[in-house]
């Protein structure tokens, strides 16, 4: 899913807090000419819809800068979020246009249920919940199907185990355990016998 977003350029010595006011989001993007970076603003309609449809560091957007002539993809980095009101204060965007592969979390979506835990009574224990992947900036998965049908207790799938679509590789330690079904608790148990013996 690609969205696409238009900014201006940020007037120079504008203050944020009064931009703010006027219902405009400052924002910056970088890597659109090498290092150099940008500040620009955004309306804060235009950013309500674009983070109700977008996940960071996962989804590509169409970002025009009339005022630059510039146009391109970009990722959404990061949104800086006010910390008692909720609203977002400053989103930073980087370009991809140029980047033969780039690195983005994409959520894990557990399907199926796993035998340890239908059969057996056991607890799954998800470990990761997204997974750090490489990619190029088309062909990000807007998800990772894990399938945790054949997990018995005590079974563990690893980031090696993982299927992954054509041209994604995974980032991080192989053998990071991302599920596994652990056993019934048995403190549980001995904590009831303990409290009978009393």
């Amino acid at each position: 899913m690609e969205l696409a977003v238009e900014c201006q350029k940020r007037a120079e010595g504008s203050k944020p807090n009064a931009l703010r006011r006027s219902g405009l989001i400052p924002a910056v993007l970088y890597g659109h000419k090498g290092a150099e970076s940008v500040a620009l603003t955004v309306k804060a309609k235009t950013v309500e819809t674009l983070l109700k449809k977008h996940v960071v560091n996962n989804t590509l957007i169409d970002l025009s800068i009339p005022d630059l002539s510039w146009s391109g993809k970009t990722l959404l980095r990061e949104v800086q979020v006010h910390p008692w009101k909720g609203h977002p204060y400053h989103l930073s965007f980087f370009a991809v246009g140029s980047q033969d592969s780039i690195e983005v979390e994409v959520p894990l979506n557990f399907a199926g249920e796993a035998a340890g835990v239908k059969l057996e009574g056991g607890i799954l224990d998800t470990v990761m919940t997204q997974l750090a992947v490489k990619c190029k900036p088309n062909s990000i998965p807007e998800a990772i199907e894990v399938d945790i049908s054949n997990l018995n207790v005590g079974d563990a799938l690893h980031i090696h185990e993982l299927v992954l679509p054509a041209g994604v590789v995974a980032v991080g330690e192989p053998n990071q355990v991302v599920v596994s079904v652990l056993g019934a608790s048995s403190g549980a148990g001995e904590e009831a016998e303990a409290a009978a013996a009393e």
